[in-house]
């Protein structure tokens, strides 16, 4: 027997949660291509940061095509989402396509588990906003060849994938316990040992992501 659709309130609570990432997804791009060391990788990142955008103003028209302000659906998220930002600044362009890597990566798994409990077209709209395999393979390709470059790369890179994981877990464990009932319904809509289900397996898919580049768990 199939589940039942997500209430309209829950579709709101998450496409306003996946619309305040993009939106955060853009800045951080934004300021990240300056790190870049040349302008083929800045223009690179800033065409993603514009993608960033687009996707951000879908989310934002469906929203109101549903009735609802994006700003308010957007706004129960903001302290989680900037504490998460805010802990993870990037020094270098290095740890810039890590946390691209590793940290957008944790949080489109989180996002699409949730989705699957959509009713379309709004399940199709977030799988669609989610983050491009070129986006995670340009990251994948600089950290290899920073790597393969200076082999000490590794270990300071892995520390940082370490820190921006388990960032992006409590940033994710904060959203799941967050005072919105409809959204909190759809991560445990098996009961409650399905957060702990789903956590495992973002832990999982996190440490494949980080040996298919070379880093160390």
């Amino acid at each position: 027997m199939s589940a039942a659709p997500a209430p309209p309130s829950a579709v709101v609570d998450l496409l306003g949660l996946v619309a305040l990432g993009e939106l955060f997804a853009f800045d951080r791009m934004a300021a990240d291509a300056r790190l870049a060391p040349d302008l083929r990788r800045r223009a690179e990142l800033s065409a993603m940061a514009a993608a960033e955008m687009a996707n951000y103003r879908r989310l934002a028209d469906r929203l109101t095509e549903l009735g609802a302000l994006p700003d308010d659906a957007m706004a129960p998220y903001v302290t989680a989402l900037q504490a998460y930002h805010d802990s993870t600044e990037p020094k270098d362009w290095l740890e810039a396509v890590t946390k691209a890597y590793v940290g957008d990566a944790v949080a489109d798994d989180f996002i699409r588990e949730i989705a699957e409990a959509l009713a379309e077209p709004d399940r199709q709209l977030v799988l669609d906003v989610l983050h491009e395999s070129r986006y995670a393979d340009f990251a994948a390709a600089e950290i290899r060849a920073a790597i393969e470059a200076d082999p000490r790369v590794a270990n300071r890179l892995s520390m940082w994938a370490r820190r921006l994981v388990g960032e992006g877990l409590s940033q994710a464990g904060r959203v799941a316990a967050a005072d919105r009932g409809a959204l909190t319904g759809l991560i445990v809509r098996d009961g409650a040992g399905d957060a702990q289900k789903l956590f495992r397996r973002l832990t999982a898919a996190h440490t494949e992501r980080m040996a298919a580049v070379g880093l160390n768990n």
